[in-house]
């Protein structure tokens, strides 16, 4: 039968009634699944490779509910149409988008002013796929520095950092072969000790990094007093030892809601600052910033300059091409919030963590190590009293939920200590937080009635999240 799309309109293209996911729908090609470790042998219609991957990435946990991840999970639509816009101009190009070159420009220079460079438009910096890669340029150019000095022969370098620090920096240390220099926890602090810091360094120390933003509880690392400790250091010894402040997440937070905070470039001794434009930057994943001082902060030897892609580019990243939507979506995002509105965000997600910490801790059953007060993060354990159960058992539990809440064990000298963070985010709101406490507070009767903690393999459970 002619399907009519209107009066005395036939349409001669027959009426296919074959369900997209029948048996009988051979146009579809849903008749068996396609092989998954091999290419196919014929193509697919587009409608049909989508329907697939859509329907597999349902299993996926639900991106809203991920408590573990610091990465932006919402923007708003029009940034996402921005970054469909930009997906297939490649950022290292700057000679074909110079545009988009400027926009990456501008963001460097806002950054700059936003962390206090004594000139602006003197800082240097760079967008980078995300903090981990922002982190390996910084200790690249303490580690050449620090071979410009002239060590003596055979010398190793080393680097002084908390025991908490992300592992990027370890492997940064592994990659380019530095001894890393480790201040363990100890009792209730959890990050770097600026004394100890400084008693690790030596005339082979590269540089010591501070952490604005611990990502095992969310506390900011004393940055000033390190860099007091470094001041008396010198003092002392003459070693005039640069610091590096590792802001993946309180670089966005800390210049809007903690603005007399001392820890950027108003200390002299900080060379370099890193952050993660897709966490409190709130851009979607993954982009990255790196900024340094001036430009003798950043050995010239470390930029390379191009001809190929026509025009002379300077490049300083371990990456060459990548996308440029995500710098678009920063400035769009530096554009559309200014500094009041990142004010007005940042406040909102820290009020929703210190609500919720609150709340958590009226249950009766947690203790908090930190309550969202630094960044909008906050860690907990069980407490003393409580045996039934550990952290692992309510991760789990959680997780049946659909929330993801990781459950760790803390390093060195804290190994004793196992904790539950919670991420609060842009889009996890007062509502979402509710949602979280109820759920919670459903699961306490049950864990309470059981004999003892049923996650005995700890490495199974939920793991470290950064």
């Amino acid at each position: 039968m002619p399907l009519h799309e209107g009066p005395g309109k036939p349409d001669e293209r027959p009426l296919s009634v074959n369900p997209f996911f029948g048996e009988a729908n051979p146009v579809a090609g849903m008749t068996e699944a396609p092989p998954k470790h091999r290419l196919p042998d014929a193509p697919l219609p587009p409608s049909t490779a989508y329907q697939l991957v859509h329907d597999e990435l349902m299993l996926d946990g639900n991106s809203r509910l991920n408590l573990a991840t610091f990465v932006t999970t919402w923007m708003e639509p029009q940034a996402r149409v921005l970054m469909g816009e930009c997906r297939d101009k490649n950022m290292i190009d700057k000679d074909e988008y110079p545009r988009t070159a400027e926009l990456e420009r501008r963001c460097v220079a806002m950054l700059a002013d936003l962390w206090n460079a004594p000139d602006p438009s003197a800082a240097v910096g760079c967008s980078t796929t995300g903090s981990s890669e922002a982190c390996m340029l910084a200790g690249m150019a303490l580690k050449r520095r620090w071979s410009k000095r002239n060590p003596a022969p055979g010398a190793r370098p080393n680097l002084v950092m908390g025991v908490n620090v992300q592992v990027c920096w370890d492997k940064f240390c592994n990659f380019w072969e530095v001894e890393p220099r480790l201040v363990p926890m100890e009792g209730d602090r959890f990050h770097l000790d600026p004394q100890a810091a400084a008693a690790l360094c030596d005339e082979n120390t590269i540089g010591v990094v501070g952490i604005l933003g611990s990502t095992f509880d969310g506390s900011y690392e004393p940055i000033t007093e390190l860099c007091a400790a470094l001041d008396e250091l010198q003092e002392r010894t003459g070693l005039d030892i640069p610091v590096h402040v590792d802001g993946a997440s309180g670089a966005m937070v800390a210049p809007f809601l903690d603005p007399e905070l001392m820890w950027d470039f108003r200390l002299p001794r900080v060379a370099s600052i890193n952050t993660s434009g897709h966490k409190y930057g709130l851009v979607y994943p993954g982009v990255g910033w790196a900024l340094w001082r001036d430009k003798e902060a950043l050995p010239e030897e470390l930029v390379f300059r191009v001809n190929y892609l026509g025009g002379d580019m300077p490049t300083f990243a371990l990456n060459f091409s990548r996308p440029g939507a995500q710098v678009v979506a920063q400035y769009y995002t530096f554009l559309r919030l200014g500094r009041e509105g990142f004010r007005a965000v940042q406040q909102s997600t820290r009020d929703v963590a210190l609500s919720l910490a609150e709340r958590v801790e009226a249950l009766g059953d947690f203790r908090l190590l930190t309550r969202g007060d630094q960044l909008p993060v906050f860690a907990f354990t069980t407490g003393h009293d409580v045996t039934a159960y550990d952290v692992f058992d309510v991760s789990r539990r959680l997780r049946e939920s659909g929330w993801l809440v990781p459950a760790y064990t803390f390093p060195p000298n804290r190994e004793d200590l196992s904790v539950l963070r919670v991420v609060c985010r842009n889009g996890f709101s007062a509502d979402l937080a509710e949602l979280f406490v109820e759920d919670l507070r459903r699961l306490l009767p049950e864990l309470r009635r059981q004999s003892h903690p049923l996650t005995r393999d700890k490495e199974a459970a939920t793991g470290f999240h950064h």
